[in-house]
């Protein structure tokens, strides 16, 4: 069934939504049945899973996913392979592809990331999530106090599927101020599985914060949320409070499926929800 109501025109791939009594399913076994294993056990089970992906016969299956899933046959000309490499030597090595030129623009704040804009509100009008018998609001995705993000600032939560490139870079030029990591549970990513509330797994997953200080003095939260198969969220190692980074450098990387939520001093003035988000794009 393709989703006609859904404004997710990436250029390489069509989105396909699963009808809603498999979406039920879907959130019933990722919830109920796999969110109720102890998280050591997920993370065990997903690392199994993940280990696949870094093998060298792995390599083979690049070619024929990009011939499935992207209409540009020269896709790829655009990336390299990670850490210095001079081949992509694992599937692996595919999904964690870097930038041969990162893009350029003026704008004062881009999106961090690649992907479906699924949530996006202000602070105060996201929804709270009751999470193992516990209301969760905002806060507890960002790990502050209640509070602590501005009641005003937007929430946007960018859902990175597969396809997408899996780096996370700086929305702006500042300085670190917190980095965070938060234990929590693998759930299901995918937001057409949580209709209603499409950043619930943001809520209670497995995740790394940063707190970045624009040039203007206001706080960039960023979330950078693990799921099932995540192998490694990885920081980049000059990535530690007091550091100053550029708009664009690169802040964390996804080993295998991920979400990226945000609270800014700002709402996006040129995509909305359910929009399509690419790297560098003026926010």
């Amino acid at each position: 069934m393709i989703t006609k109501n859904l404004k997710y025109y990436d250029p390489y791939f069509t989105v396909f939504k699963p009808p809603r009594w498999r979406a039920k399913i879907y959130k019933y076994i990722s919830v109920n049945i796999w969110g109720s294993l102890p998280a050591a056990i997920q993370r065990r089970i997903s690392r199994l899973y993940a280990n696949m992906y870094n093998q060298p016969y792995s390599k083979r299956w690049i070619k024929p996913y990009i011939k499935v899933h992207y209409q540009d046959p020269n896709y790829l000309d655009k990336f390299i392979p990670p850490n210095g490499k001079d081949k992509f030597e694992s599937f692996q090595d595919f999904f964690v592809r870097e930038f041969k030129n990162l893009p350029q623009n003026p704008s004062f704040a881009v999106w961090p990331c690649e992907g479906l804009l699924c949530d996006q509100a202000k602070v105060s009008e996201v929804k709270t999530s009751k999470v193992k018998g516990h209301i969760k609001t905002v806060s507890t995705i960002f790990g502050v106090t209640e509070n602590q993000v501005p009641s005003y600032y937007s929430f946007v939560n960018v859902f990175l599927h597969n396809k997408n490139y899996h780096r996370i870079h700086s929305p702006v030029s500042g300085v670190i101020t917190r980095v965070q990591h938060l234990p929590g549970d693998l759930v299901v990513l995918r937001p057409w599985i949580y209709k209603q509330n499409p950043s619930l797994p943001a809520f209670r997953n497995e995740r790394y914060v940063i707190d970045i200080k624009d040039t203007e003095g206001k706080t960039w939260y960023l979330s950078i949320v693990g799921g099932p198969a995540v192998g490694t969220i990885s920081i980049q190692k000059n990535i530690k409070v007091g550091n100053a980074v550029n708009k664009l450098d690169q802040l964390a990387v996804f080993y295998l499926g991920s979400t990226c939520c945000m609270a800014s001093p700002h709402a996006p003035k040129y995509l909305f929800k359910n929009d399509f988000v690419v790297v560098g794009a003026s926010y």
